[in-house]
């Protein structure tokens, strides 16, 4: 099984495989550190450290940028991460949306695209949060993701940092 990202979209957005050339038009939205202030590695909003996230996003081939569709400009990126065949699961995060479009539908119309694709391919899909994240948290619940529990995670170039670990199955969609 070949777990590809195609070209996703709806009427607010569209979700293109990202390329080495976003890096301006994403880092232009990942410099506001309000960003990142309930996130393990607040200093993401600096160039040098977003630049790593970036390569990290680039070398993985599983992640997106998020075109708005009525201002045609980028807000945004996520990706899938931890594919694991065997057990039918994959990870999404890795999620900035710039804060023009907090509080609105575009974050769940996003994900339920990102989710929808998933399906096709896997029966579960894990979010990692962060324990003091409440936005992402609360964001994750409402897509009817279920916390299983709590996880250590350490990510190359970043500080360790414990997760809530919360579970969307293919069923409950």
């Amino acid at each position: 099984m070949d777990f590809t990202i195609p070209i996703l979209e709806n009427d607010l957005v569209s979700l293109i495989p990202l390329v080495d050339s976003d890096f301006d038009s994403l880092y232009t939205i990942a410099s506001d550190p309000l960003l990142w202030e309930q996130h393990p590695q607040k200093n993401r909003c600096e160039e040098p450290v977003f630049r790593l996230f970036f390569n990290e996003a680039i070398a993985n081939q599983k992640a997106y940028k998020f075109l708005d569709k009525s201002s045609r400009s980028i807000i945004g990126s996520s990706r899938y991460y931890d594919c694991d065949y065997e057990n039918r699961s994959v990870a999404i995060g890795y999620t900035f949306i710039s804060r023009a479009h907090w509080g609105t539908s575009y974050n769940a119309s996003i994900k339920a695209l990102m989710i929808q694709h998933a399906f096709t391919y896997f029966d579960k899909i894990i979010f990692h949060v962060d324990y003091q994240n409440y936005r992402s948290q609360k964001a994750v619940e409402k897509l009817g993701a279920i916390k299983i529990g709590e996880k250590k995670r350490e990510f190359p170039n970043e500080n360790p940092s414990i997760n809530f670990e919360y579970c969307l199955y293919k069923k409950a969609i």
